[in-house]
């Protein structure tokens, strides 16, 4: 049985990916799950798609940035910033094929003991009634989840699995009792970083530049 690993928010940081994978050690039997956000911000949106569709190892849950370029792909009117405008740019070539990804991408991964999730979900409620855009962009709880100030929805999520998030860069892994936020900020000069559920190991990478500037 191999390993499964859990990836904080690529943002299209291909290169630093390259490092954490070679850090990681990655073998043919692992498993590799990214907690979303593949695209925007970075320099090599593309390249991190083609990756995670080329290779059965490599899955992911939907961010809030995938999930607005694949509802332009689908037709929808939603207005997009400047940063995923180019990733639309980028996979101007083929968009079906990469539409066709991107619809493929669940809000969550149930690997029983933990929940994969980009940024987390509302505790109390079941997890079949979650909004999709809690699973998306929450942060805190309130009546407007994606504020940054508030208390976060992790200090008040109490099991039973552990939950896997990213979502919300902070300087080291968010940690709470049942919750683990691997969004290190990569894109913004961080780190990416990476959990082996079967031996609780963290590991993280420097980013090669700062592609972006932090809001």
């Amino acid at each position: 049985m191999g390993r499964t690993i859990v990836v904080g928010d690529i943002h299209g940081c291909f290169d630093e990916l390259t490092d954490l994978l070679g850090v990681v050690n990655l073998k043919p039997d692992d498993r590799v799950i990214a907690v979303g956000d593949l695209v925007t911000k970075g320099p090599k949106n593309r390249e991190v798609l083609d990756l995670l569709m080329s290779d059965r190892r490599f899955t992911s849950v939907v961010g809030n940035h995938d999930r607005k370029i694949r509802q332009k792909l689908r037709g929808e009117a939603v207005r997009l910033t400047k940063d995923q405008r180019r990733v639309l740019k980028e996979l101007g070539s083929d968009p079906d094929r990469y539409a066709s990804f991107l619809r493929s991408l669940p809000f969550t991964i149930d690997l029983g003991s933990h929940l994969i999730v980009h940024a987390g979900i509302r505790p109390g409620v079941e997890l079949e009634k979650q909004m999709a855009s809690d699973m998306t962009e929450i942060r805190t709880m309130g009546a407007d989840p994606p504020r940054r100030r508030g208390l976060p929805w992790y200090s008040v999520y109490r099991g039973p699995q552990t939950i896997l998030f990213g979502h919300w860069p902070a300087k080291r892994p968010r940690r709470a009792p049942y919750a683990l936020g691997l969004d290190t900020g990569c894109v913004y000069g961080g780190t990416l970083t990476a959990f082996v559920i079967e031996t609780a190991e963290i590991l993280s990478v420097p980013a090669r530049a700062k592609y972006a500037g932090m809001r």
